[in-house]
């Protein structure tokens, strides 16, 4: 299958993101050429999980009308998940292990170890673990902060989490952006999967911000269910 995506498509990204591209893949040539790929993608939603109404002691649950504390528990019981360290993540990290996790699980990982790459993205980077962490120490009379809560204050902290949980020792690397990046995102899972940093590419936009929160993630390799091209992506994005 070849890369089906189109001059357009390249020009979505623009010269910062191109400069950015440089700096971190110094394989990457300059004039941002399409790679040709066979790349393909399956892709996962987790609000999506509210359309098939989460049940709880007799409640059926949706990601927007309920919070998303009792949101997000319901969604890790609705799917099975057995991950105790679960419920010591901040919001972002449940947020993109849930989502992760919903994918991966169909990839039937081995025990021991995964080449699968992480590229995540998002707006508000880990602000809102931020923000907790600011009210411990903004009072020198009440200073209390809480290691348990500084070790999230970076938003790739997530991709540590789904690492450990799937065992994936390949790149790993977190964007943030005013929006999501489709052509970015696009190129970068590319030239991993061309330059052989990754058999897979785990790739998408993850953000939580006080009770807004997105979760879109797709897996790219040869093989899946849609072209891998920014204007799918994009097309997907909007679902939500």
């Amino acid at each position: 299958m070849t890369d089906e995506s189109t001059p357009e498509d390249r020009k979505m990204l623009s010269p910062e993101d191109k400069a950015m591209m440089k700096r971190n893949m110094d394989f990457f040539d300059r004039k941002y050429a399409a790679f040709g790929g066979q790349a393909t993608m399956s892709y996962e939603t987790l609000p999506v999980i509210s359309l098939d109404k989460i049940d709880e002691e007799g409640a059926e649950l949706d990601s927007d009308s309920e919070d998303f504390k009792t949101f997000i528990r319901s969604a890790y019981r609705y799917l099975e998940t057995d991950y105790p360290k679960f419920f010591k993540m901040d919001n972002l990290s449940k947020l993109a292990f849930l989502t992760a996790d919903i994918l991966l699980k169909r990839e039937g990982l081995n025990a021991e170890e995964n080449d699968i790459a992480l590229v995540f993205s998002n707006r508000s980077s880990s602000l809102d673990t931020d923000r907790k962490h600011q009210a411990t120490i903004e009072n020198k009379e009440e200073y209390f902060p809480s290691p348990a809560v500084f070790v999230y204050t970076l938003p790739n902290i997530c991709l540590g989490e789904i690492s450990i949980r799937h065992k994936l020792y390949s790149e790993n690397s977190f964007f943030i952006f005013a929006k999501f990046n489709a052509g970015y995102l696009h190129q970068y899972a590319e030239s991993l999967l061309q330059s052989g940093k990754g058999e897979k590419v785990l790739s998408g936009w993850i953000d939580f911000d006080g009770s807004d929160y997105e979760a879109f993630l797709y897996l790219v390799g040869e093989e899946g269910e849609i072209n891998h091209t920014p204007k799918e992506l994009n097309r997907l994005y909007n679902i939500l």
